[in-house]
């Protein structure tokens, strides 16, 4: 069966299934309502499933039908937007878009881009939502997703793009190191106060070292604090509680501005991965391609 045969039928049986009635649909649709009825009888034998309960005061959708009619949906709005993309070649991308970044990083280094991006597309709807734990873009209608951590090859069905490790270092504030003293080796670190990360299953963040070889490797260490949010951990740390490892793009103003000082720089260690994910279909429309140039900024050298 050619392609496009298997097209024939689908804007009559979706116009029916939403306006609910043969004579409806036909009249969205300037047909004749015999047309319409044809058309889906043809479309069910063609299928070999019944797509609709008839009666003689309704007209309602099968199982099976509202299995297709989903399907057909989600197929014409792509085919819409497609359209859009090629025919309407618009200078200013539009619609809806939804973001899912991380919560600290979000807060931190995704929302200083989307302002500017705000209003330089005024007609983009943003939609962002913070979370820490994994998104799945397909089920969550997600349009483009912010991963720090994940796997490191993705399937065929997603788009990706890598910004990047984040670099780990031990940091402290002056005034911590002033009363208790600067470490000059990893025993001596050992010594000091950790504060740490509390990850999302509730085990404590270990700290990540380097071997001679270039690996890495984990320790537990005993802590003083473990938090679960790392903007609370930066602050504890800032106000003298304790010695941390924490990411260099969340505590760069903080080093900047002298109130964290890094110690022991020979233990910097790579952290996590940063990517961009994206359903592949999406990558032409032009609202994921301007926001996917924006958050290219958050690449990490």
């Amino acid at each position: 069966m050619q392609s496009q045969d298997r097209l024939k039928g689908i804007s009559p049986f979706v116009a029916t299934a939403e306006h609910g009635s043969f004579t409806a649909a036909a009249a969205y649709l300037h047909l004749t309502p015999s047309a319409v009825s044809k058309s889906i009888a043809r479309l069910e034998a063609r299928l070999g499933s019944l797509l609709f309960e008839r009666t003689t005061r309704s007209l309602t959708l099968t199982d099976a039908g509202q299995a297709f009619y989903e399907t057909c949906t989600r197929v014409l709005n792509e085919l819409l937007e497609a359209e859009s993309v090629l025919a309407a070649q618009r200078t200013m991308p539009s619609g809806r878009l939804r973001i899912a970044v991380p919560h600290t990083f979000g807060r931190m280094r995704v929302m200083p881009l989307l302002t500017p991006f705000c209003q330089q597309n005024p007609d983009i709807q943003l939609n962002l939502a913070f979370s820490d734990r994994f998104v799945d873009v397909f089920e969550e209608g997600v349009d483009i997703a912010i991963r720090i951590g994940g796997p490191t090859a993705y399937p065929p069905s997603l788009a990706w793009r890598y910004l990047g490790d984040e670099q780990l270092i031990f940091c402290a504030a002056p005034h911590y190191l002033a009363q208790h003293g600067t470490p000059q080796d990893l025993d001596a670190l050992n010594e000091h106060r950790a504060i740490v990360y509390d990850r999302v299953d509730g085990s404590a963040s270990p700290w990540r070292l380097p071997l001679p070889d270039g690996r890495t490797v984990t320790r537990n260490v005993s802590h003083r604090m473990a938090l679960g949010d790392g903007e609370a951990q930066m602050m504890a740390v800032s106000a003298g509680l304790g010695v941390a490892q924490m990411a260099t793009w969340m505590i760069e103003k903080q080093l900047r501005r002298g109130e964290l000082v890094q110690i022991l720089p020979e233990l910097t260690v790579s952290g996590l991965p940063l990517c961009l994910v994206w359903p592949r279909r999406k990558q032409l429309t032009p609202k994921v391609n301007a926001l996917l140039n924006t958050l290219e900024a958050l690449r990490i050298a």
